[in-house]
């Protein structure tokens, strides 16, 4: 069993050192483990404005009050399409193509022992 382990465990490990993934993730101190993920903004304009969002949004999320009064006033209008352009940069692609990588690998029936 304990041969059967090591060799699975060999085989994500070259699976892993194979692609380039854990790629969205940058670590910025080594003592405490932190990440950064880069987000890419054309201005501090733009910065200033998904910022905005992200605090309006919130704010809204969060009170009854706030939801009522943003649908009738322009004013408190939500750029969703700053939020959702956020979440697609925040999205990990090259770590899920490692899962989908792991899952088949997961169902190989000669890596399970199974025959």
């Amino acid at each position: 069993m304990k041969n059967q382990n090591d060799d699975r465990i060999a085989e994500i490990l070259q699976l892993m050192n194979k692609g380039k993934y854990f790629t969205k993730l940058k670590l910025e101190h080594k003592e405490d483990k932190s990440f950064t993920i880069p987000l890419k903004v054309s201005s501090y304009n733009e910065l200033n404005l998904i910022v905005s969002d992200l605090l309006k949004a919130s704010i809204v999320l969060m009170n009854k009050e706030a939801r009522s009064f943003a649908v009738f006033h322009k004013d408190t209008d939500i750029n969703v399409l700053t939020l959702l352009e956020i979440a697609l940069q925040l999205l990990p692609e090259d770590e899920m193509v490692l899962v989908d990588d792991l899952h088949k690998l997961h169902f190989q029936p000669d890596v399970l022992g199974e025959k």
